[in-house]
């Protein structure tokens, strides 16, 4: 009987924090300070982190590699 081909898993933390775009090139990922400490921060500040961001293109390799199935 034949061995069944190794598979890779996905990294389960990885794919809770980011987000892989439809044309796949581009990795969306939300913005960090925005969990905690929000009353002394403006509510432009606020407003504006909580518009996802993309992960720098030195990043997407390690990211996509995490996530074989996204």
């Amino acid at each position: 009987m034949p061995k069944p081909v190794a598979r890779r898993k996905t990294k389960k933390g990885v794919a809770k924090r980011f987000k892989i775009t439809g044309s796949g090139n581009k990795v969306k990922r939300t913005q960090a300070m925005r969990r905690h400490i929000l009353q002394k921060k403006s509510s432009k500040r606020k407003r504006q982190l909580a518009v996802p961001a993309l992960v720098d293109k030195t990043e997407i390799k390690k990211i996509k590699e995490c996530l074989p199935f996204g």
